[in-house]
C-alpha cells in the first residue's frame, strides 16, 4: 500500500510540473507549445537584442542609426496600435534589415485571457503587421511575461514561438545610462536574449556603449529567429533552449 501511495504522489508531481520543465519536442513544432524561450545554450558567443515597442517612437531612428553604425540587426516586438500610430516606423525596421516580432493588440496579461481572445490578440496584430510592412511575424512577446499554458498552447497552433529574455535592461525605470550598461553588460553571456524599449529615455544613449562591451568580448549580436533553434530540442527548468545533439 505505501508503495502505491508513493507511486500515485510521484505521477502527480511530474504531472504538475511548471512549462518550462525539460520537455523534448518534436522537430518544427513550435516550442510555444511547451514553454517559452528565455535564452539559448550556444557553442558560439551568439547573443540577441530585442526591443519592445508599445508607446511612443521618439527614439527609435536614433536606435536604428547606432544599429546601422555596428552593422547588427535585431528584434523588434510590437503592439498592433503602437504599428497603427506609427507605420513609417514600423516600416523602417523592416527596410533597415531588422525582424518584427508580434507583442500583442493591446498589451494584456496574456494569460488571464480565454483562447479565442488570444488569437484574436494574435492574428489582428499579424494581418497589421504584414499590411504596413510586409513582413510575416513568427516571434511572440506575451506583455508583461505574462503567459497561461492556454496561452503557449494558443500560438503554438498559430505556428508561434513564444520569447522572453533573461537579460532585462529595465530601461523603463529610467535610472540612467550606466545602471543600464551594468546591468545589461554584468549579466549577458553567449545564448542570452537582451530586453530593451524602443522609447526608454536612456536607452539609445546606453546602446553604443553596450554594443562596444559585446564587440570587445566577441559577442555576436543577431536577431532572435537566428539565435533560437527550430529542431531536436528541449527547454530546461531556467527556460533555456538546448539543442539535442545527434539528430
Amino acid at each position: 500500500m505505501k508503495r502505491l501511495v508513493f507511486l500515485m504522489l510521484a505521477l502527480a508531481a511530474v504531472a504538475g510540473c511548471s512549462a518550462r520543465t525539460a520537455v523534448p519536442v518534436a522537430p518544427t513544432a513550435p516550442v510555444a507549445g511547451k514553454a517559452p524561450i528565455y535564452s539559448v545554450e550556444r557553442d558560439d558567443n551568439k547573443v540577441a537584442i530585442s526591443f519592445d515597442a508599445a508607446w511612443g517612437s521618439e527614439y527609435t531612428r536614433d536606435i536604428l542609426d547606432i544599429l546601422d553604425q555596428f552593422n547588427l540587426k535585431t528584434t523588434f516586438f510590437v503592439v498592433k496600435f503602437w504599428v497603427e500610430d506609427n507605420p513609417e516606423a514600423a516600416r523602417e525596421i523592416i527596410n533597415r534589415g531588422h525582424e518584427i516580432g508580434n507583442h500583442s493588440a493591446t498589451h494584456p496579461e496574456m494569460g488571464n485571457l480565454s483562447a479565442a481572445a488570444i488569437e484574436s490578440e494574435i492574428m489582428t496584430t499579424h494581418n497589421t503587421i504584414k499590411d504596413v510592412t510586409g513582413f510575416e511575424a513568427k516571434l511572440f512577446r506575451p506583455p508583461f511575461g505574462h503567459y497561461s499554458q492556454s496561452m503557449l498552447s494558443t500560438i503554438a497552433g498559430l505556428s508561434y514561438y513564444a520569447i522572453q529574455w533573461d537579460v532585462d535592461s529595465l530601461d523603463w525605470k529610467e535610472r540612467g545610462i550606466e545602471d543600464i550598461v551594468l546591468r545589461v553588460t554584468e549579466k549577458t553571456r553567449p545564448g542570452s536574449i537582451i530586453l530593451f524599449h524602443n522609447n526608454g529615455k536612456y536607452t539609445a544613449a546606453a546602446l553604443p556603449l553596450v554594443l562596444q562591451n559585446f564587440k570587445e568580448r566577441n559577442l555576436q549580436v543577431v536577431p532572435i529567429s537566428q539565435l533560437i533553434f527550430y529542431e531536436s530540442y528541449i527547454i530546461d527548468h531556467e527556460g533555456r533552449q538546448h539543442q539535442i545533439k545527434g539528430r
